[in-house]
């Protein structure tokens, strides 16, 4: 093919009208080091509404949002060393589509820091399309089962969620707050049951609460609301301070909160002696690695992790970010082109 749809956003603006149009663009060429992949279904991830919505500031003249690729290999570029991907295999596409391997954070192991990344769906465009390319050697392998619609939420939100826990400092049979059910938390409560830890969660919305029960959490309340129990460590997943506030303060001595939140509305002022103090921690939560990638996909085929999602077509969507944006999927959001 030498043409495809594509959803565009020539510039941020409010969902209510509509900023993403479809487009017909030519089928993209795979640059040196990377591969063009036919897009089988694309995750939709908040962070994908705060690039839509202006929230983090636009890096492109236009770009095709979209990070959480599941897509099959069409052809390569220039320079990919073939031993390990071939034509035809699945693989997965993640927000980290790239680093320059060479500042100090990626020297010292820590890529997902790097100081030159590369964004897929933001700096680079993404996978609201029917083709995209991405770097080869940031490609995830994935399964041929289960489906690609299944697949897709595990490349961020699942990546995301399973680095939190670790960010977290989570230990097997821990207590662990989740604040926040969303998309990435309903993933993360799979690894921490099968780690044997004691969760508690704190959302907004009734549907999300039924969802945390379903999923098997010991104790679900409201978006603040205090668990019953001190917490060994939290991740929150919404972007507001309160929410981390309400984290914190759920804590015992030495507990850790990961604010999995690449946007966050503000933290409001809060007593130290009461919140902080006695060796409490707040850490954000930054991208993932590689590594990160391997071992999450490896575990969620280990334990059978299955998302509950709302399928959405690629026509549709403004309405998929429409529907994160109001809260009104359980679960997670995906496009199939």
């Amino acid at each position: 093919m030498s043409a495809m749809k594509a959803a565009v956003l020539h510039r941020p603006a409010p969902m209510e009208t509509r900023p993403l149009a479809i487009e017909d663009l030519p089928v993209p060429e795979p640059g040196a080091g990377e591969a063009l992949l036919r897009v089988e279904a694309c995750g939709v991830c908040r962070t994908d509404l705060h690039i839509t919505l202006g929230e983090l500031k636009p890096l492109r003249e236009w770009v095709t949002p979209g990070h959480q690729i599941v897509g099959r290999i069409e052809r390569f570029g220039s320079a990919v060393p073939q031993d390990s991907l071939h034509i035809g295999q699945r693989v997965g596409v993640s927000w980290l589509g790239g680093v320059d391997g060479t500042c100090p954070l990626c020297r010292k192991g820590q890529e997902n820091l790097c100081d030159h990344p590369v964004f897929t769906g933001y700096s680079v465009n993404g996978g609201y399309a029917e083709y995209a390319t991405a770097r080869a050697d940031f490609l995830i392998p994935l399964p041929e089962e289960p489906s690609a619609e299944s697949l897709a939420p595990l490349l961020c939100a699942g990546i995301i969620g399973f680095r939190s826990l670790r960010v977290a400092g989570v230990q097997p049979g821990d207590r662990v707050g989740l604040f926040g059910f969303g998309a990435s938390a309903h993933l993360t409560i799979d690894v921490l049951k099968h780690w044997g830890c004691e969760v508690y969660v704190s959302s907004r919305g009734e549907s999300h609460r039924a969802l945390a029960r379903e999923r098997g959490a010991a104790w679900v309340g409201d978006a603040t609301e205090k668990p019953p129990a001190a917490l060994d460590c939290a991740v929150t997943f919404a972007p507001s301070g309160d929410v981390v506030l309400a984290a914190l303060g759920s804590l015992r001595k030495g507990g850790i909160v990961a604010i999995n939140a690449i946007h966050l509305d503000r933290i409001p002022q809060f007593d130290y002696d009461s919140l902080l103090w006695g060796e409490r921690q707040m850490r954000s939560v930054a991208n993932m690695t590689r590594q990160d990638a391997k071992d999450f996909v490896a575990i969620a085929q280990q334990i059978g992790i299955r998302p509950q999602t709302t399928r959405f077509r690629l026509d549709q969507v403004n309405d998929a970010l429409d529907a994160v944006l109001r809260d009104a999927i359980d679960g997670a959001a995906v496009v199939l082109p």
